[in-house]
């Protein structure tokens, strides 16, 4: 399944508001734990316990942190149906999720795609990375009143 990702309206059709988290968590584990039980509970995910050791796994082996806070948690399996994204954020920037520039991560993005959604992942990643590399509107997704109002900040 192929969509054009040149517009952030876009996100949306792999982002739901309920995937949309603010994370109480203190350490980067707990975070992604919290996005994984997220999207496990999709229909896109029908394994979610293969899903768990992919994306620990494939975080055991580097950070997925990018800088600026941002953290890109990810995979691909066959036991996905199609590409779903989940956001969490951090009020209290987790200290031992660390970025390419060495600083912690405030904001993840959880993504779980098949294997054969591999440009349209890459198109998804550069798109999102693309406008939260812009230093006003990562705050404003960050300093969000609610998830709600983070969701259309990401969807618009």
């Amino acid at each position: 399944m192929s969509r054009e990702l040149d517009n952030p309206q876009q996100l949306a059709a792999f982002l739901t508001p309920e995937r949309v988290l603010f994370l109480e968590c203190d350490s980067k584990a707990a975070a992604l734990n919290a996005l994984i039980d997220c999207l496990a509970r999709t229909p896109q995910i029908t394994d979610a316990a293969a899903f768990r050791e992919a994306i620990l796994s494939r975080e055991s082996l580097m950070s997925t942190g990018l800088g600026l806070g941002i953290g890109v948690p990810h995979t691909r399996l066959e036991s996905i149906t199609d590409m779903v994204v989940a956001v969490g954020w951090c009020r209290q920037p987790l200290l031992d999720y660390v970025g390419l520039d060495g600083g912690p991560v405030e904001l993840i993005l959880m993504i779980a795609t098949s294997p054969d959604q591999h440009a349209e992942y890459l198109r998804l990643l550069a798109s999102v990375t693309a406008r939260l590399k812009n230093d006003e509107f990562r705050r404003a997704v960050l300093t969000a009143e609610d998830t709600a109002a983070a969701f259309r900040l990401l969807t618009c």
